[in-house]
């Protein structure tokens, strides 16, 4: 049968393909619209496939309620695409409203017709770059969220929550600002792992006695630089950006306020 413009149109509009792809696929269908909507999918499908050892390292981070999600894109062209943040916005209000806690679940969380999953390859077989739902994260409330833009022609990158006790909102959420800048990976000393601690025991030894330092005090200089070292990855230790003579434990305690965990999702350079 004859393929008309306006076959093609409707065809382009309803799955975002192109117009020679729609054109191919309504002629291998016979027209038949259904047909040809399969017929994308598939090709849609193998093109994404064929992307797969390609990073998506670019992208967003967008937020819902108690949920940060980070959706991934290759480029910062794509990041900043209107269907690109529209599909971010919607997967992270869809995964807070059913509550996932972890990437797989938020995969399979129910968005239209399809999965949060299905709705994503879907816009990558459009694009013609791979996308995926990189991170995930969901907390109880209260939370505070920050969310950087490290350019003002882009959609926020970096994004943090903040799961916490008494204060306010507005005092954690510079909180929240802290943790996006200096990037801390743990609350407290107590929670970085022993053998990270093992490590750094070890490196700093060695470097001791490399500088030649006296064996009697070389365990002094040990702990000393242990002691540096959590000062940089840890939260409570951490010098505060907003107060530079006390540092972030401080401040939580002068303030009423008992961080309980946080999380820093970063898309981008």
């Amino acid at each position: 049968m004859a393929i008309t413009a306006a076959d093609v149109k409707k065809l382009r509009d309803a799955t975002g393909a192109g117009m020679m792809d729609a054109k191919k696929a309504l002629t291998e269908a016979n027209g038949d619209f259904e047909a040809a909507t399969e017929i994308l999918r598939v090709t849609g499908a193998a093109k994404v496939s064929s992307r797969s050892d390609r990073e998506a390292t670019n992208g967003l981070v967008a937020a819902a309620g108690t949920t940060l999600v980070q959706l991934g894109a290759e480029t910062d062209f794509v990041a900043k695409n209107d269907e690109f943040v529209a599909l971010a916005n919607e997967i992270v209000a869809a995964v807070d409203a059913a509550g996932a806690t972890d990437l797989e679940a938020a995969k399979a969380v129910k968005l239209g017709e399809g999965t949060v999953e299905e709705a994503v390859q879907a816009l990558a077989a459009k694009i013609g770059e791979k996308l995926e739902l990189a991170a995930v994260a969901h907390y109880e409330a209260p939370v505070a969220i920050y969310l950087h833009r490290r350019s003002q022609d882009l959609p926020p990158q970096v994004g943090v929550m903040v799961e916490y006790e008494g204060g306010t909102e507005e005092f954690v959420r510079g909180i929240g600002m802290q943790i996006a800048a200096m990037q801390p990976q743990w609350l407290s000393r107590e929670d970085v792992p022993a053998d990270v601690i093992e490590k750094e025991r070890h490196v700093a030894e060695l470097t001791a006695k490399e500088e030649g330092k006296p064996e009697n005090i070389i365990p002094r200089i040990v702990e000393g630089r242990l002691g540096g070292f959590y000062k940089e990855v840890t939260l409570l230790e951490q010098a505060s950006v907003s107060d530079d003579k006390k540092n972030v434990g401080q401040l939580l305690k002068e303030n009423g306020v008992i961080v309980k965990r946080f999380v820093r999702l970063s898309a981008g350079a």
